[in-house]
């Protein structure tokens, strides 16, 4: 006999086309959790990686701010020793320039002339005296303008002494220390002896 299905067809096939639709969309369900948690993983690991190498770097960079600390202070204590050898060279070759300057002083002296005083600021001595008159100190600032180790003499100031005669000055004056072209030779040549 002829099977009759009094089953309403369209109800079955909505029925399988249900469960076939809940299947796929549980398989891409599960899909799409697969894939977000092998993009966790993935971007996790990545930023694991990337926190190692920025820890590699920061070690490192710390290595290396510290050596760079030691080059500065190496080198402070390098420009240091540079200045103090610098100083005691110039100490050294300035030596015998005092020695110079008095002996220079001496010569220029002219008679009647007598220092109370000498200052030295730098390259400029201050001289203070007293002279039996007025052509004497004119005589002495002569003489130290034509002397090779000075220059530039000028006279601050006269006042009458009459303590030491009539004409007697007390007078100050300024003169430049000037290096002649034999000096360098001569520092060391005395330097070394």
């Amino acid at each position: 006999m002829a099977k009759i299905n009094l089953l309403p067809w369209r109800e079955q096939r909505r029925e399988q086309q249900r469960k076939e639709f809940l299947a796929v969309l549980g398989g891409v369900a599960a899909a799409g959790v697969l894939v977000a948690l092998i993009g966790h993983l993935l971007i996790n690991g990545q930023i694991d990686y990337q926190n190692e190498r920025n820890q590699y770097l920061k070690t490192h960079i710390a290595a290396l701010d510290k050596q760079v600390a030691e080059i500065k202070e190496l080198q402070a204590r390098r420009n240091q020793l540079i200045d103090r050898m610098k100083v005691i060279q110039d100490l050294q070759g300035t030596r015998p320039l005092i020695v110079r300057i008095f002996d220079e002083i001496v010569r220029t002296l002219p008679d009647g002339v007598y220092f109370r005083g000498m200052e030295r600021t730098g390259q400029q001595i201050t001289l203070r005296g007293t002279a039996e008159s007025n052509n004497r100190v004119s005589s002495l600032m002569r003489r130290l303008d034509a002397s090779e180790w000075f220059s530039e003499p000028t006279l601050k100031g006269v006042k009458a002494n009459p303590g030491f005669g009539e004409q007697a000055n007390d007078f100050d004056l300024t003169v430049k220390v000037s290096m002649p072209g034999v000096t360098g030779e001569d520092g060391q040549g005395e330097a070394g002896e």
